[in-house]
């Protein structure tokens, strides 16, 4: 079975010519080429790339030239405006597109949208009439973020980075941390059929540092919640860029005792590959 990142960031150079919109702590370039490189060096055969909206907003244009030179290698994921009007035309563009796997909603960007906000009803209606899953950025706002997914059961979901806030930078020795704090509302949302559950970006959570032991006893719960066919693993690179390096987010999931082989086949790419209907090739 291919191993699938369930969520990569890949973006040129901020240069006139396609400038960013943020300047976040990430490596100043990590373009298609770049990308394609790392996975093959730790054995990643392939990755949804969810077109970055730090730098991009909404503009996926780069992720469609990124496919076009390796289309073997990414599903492209584009955040959804929920202010656009016509943004059910935009998700139609979208499902026309060679390489396009689903859109994202960014409930925790300012600014802060109530989860019965009109554009979100009308992205999730869309979704589902063009069968996209919906990536849900609801991280520190999953109590929003269940609302919104009740609201729509007949629109699948992808809950983004376990539905948990991670840290962009390491965090010191002996600073006041609960990495783990909203695991009861992870549980709890496990409960609704419609949703998958992104294990992207859990090495960040981590208190002790690579290979990261104390991450998998609250793993062990969300696997136990969700099922193994309902959780993807992925790295979150390059937002984890300042925490950890990519391979630090994909060996510790190839080397672990924790799992076993048919349950790592899983985690680490069947269950991307069936709610994303997509594999590399």
């Amino acid at each position: 079975m291919p191993v699938i990142d369930s969520q990569v960031h890949v973006y040129e150079a901020n240069t006139p010519a396609r400038p960013w919109a943020t300047v976040p702590n990430w490596p100043p370039r990590v373009n298609g080429d770049d990308m394609v490189a790392a996975m093959d060096a730790v054995g990643v055969d392939g990755a949804i790339f969810v077109s970055s909206f730090s730098m991009y907003q909404y503009d996926a244009s780069y992720a469609v030239e990124v496919w076009n030179a390796h289309p073997g290698k990414f599903g492209l994921v584009k955040p959804m405006n929920p202010e656009d009007p016509a943004v059910a035309e935009a998700i139609a563009d979208w499902k026309a597109t060679p390489g396009t796997v689903g859109v994202r909603i960014m409930l925790t960007h300012e600014p802060l949208r109530a989860p019965d906000h009109p554009g979100f009803d009308r992205i999730a209606k869309a979704a589902a009439q063009h069968n996209f899953p919906i990536n849900l950025l609801t991280w520190d706002r999953i109590d929003a973020g269940t609302t919104l997914i009740d609201r729509h059961p007949n629109t699948r979901f992808v809950l983004d980075h376990l539905g948990i806030l991670q840290p962009r930078t390491p965090v010191a020795a002996g600073t006041p941390w609960e990495p783990w704090a909203d695991l009861p509302k992870v549980l709890e949302l496990a409960k609704r059929p419609n949703v998958v559950i992104k294990v992207s970006g859990a090495c960040t959570l981590s208190k002790v540092g690579y290979p990261y032991a104390d991450i998998w006893d609250p793993l062990a719960r969300i696997f136990d919640a969700w099922g193994m066919d309902r959780c993807l693993w992925g790295t979150d690179w390059t937002r984890a860029h300042a925490v950890l390096s990519y391979e630090q987010g994909v060996k510790p999931f190839v080397e672990t005792d924790r799992l076993s082989e048919s349950d790592r086949a899983m985690l680490m790419g069947g269950a991307c590959a069936k709610a994303y209907n997509w594999s590399p090739s």
